[in-house]
């Protein structure tokens, strides 16, 4: 059996859409401020006060998270703060290493307003 050859203009776009398709998926993700949400002790305590934690990428500010939370969760909040964590040095199994910083956004909501957090 002899393979079908594509025409090469036909193949070309086909290359191109299917790279395209892959570079507009990844800037998707590019534009999102808001990581993922900080679930620990301290964060769950807060939630119980309409005061949500999130990760945040190094370059949100207050304006771009509150414009993210009406976009995905539907929810406009009172007021933000906004919290650099450095990196940490730790000591594990016998060498240095190092435990990355990140940026925190505590996020406070109106009375009434509730988020469900996965």
């Amino acid at each position: 059996m002899a393979a079908k050859k594509l025409d090469p203009a036909v193949a070309s776009s086909f290359v191109k859409t299917t790279k395209d398709k892959k570079a507009m998926a990844g800037k998707k993700e590019e534009n999102k401020m808001i990581i993922k949400p900080r679930i620990t002790e301290k964060a769950s305590l807060q939630s119980e006060v309409n005061a949500y934690t999130f990760i945040v990428k190094s370059n949100a500010t207050k304006l771009t998270i509150k414009d993210e939370l009406k976009k995905e969760y539907k929810v406009t909040p009172s007021h933000i703060n906004i919290t650099n964590l450095p990196s940490k040095k730790v000591f594990v199994r016998g060498k240095w290493g190092v435990k990355s910083g990140m940026k925190k956004a505590v996020v406070f909501l109106k009375k009434g307003d509730t988020l469900k957090l996965n």
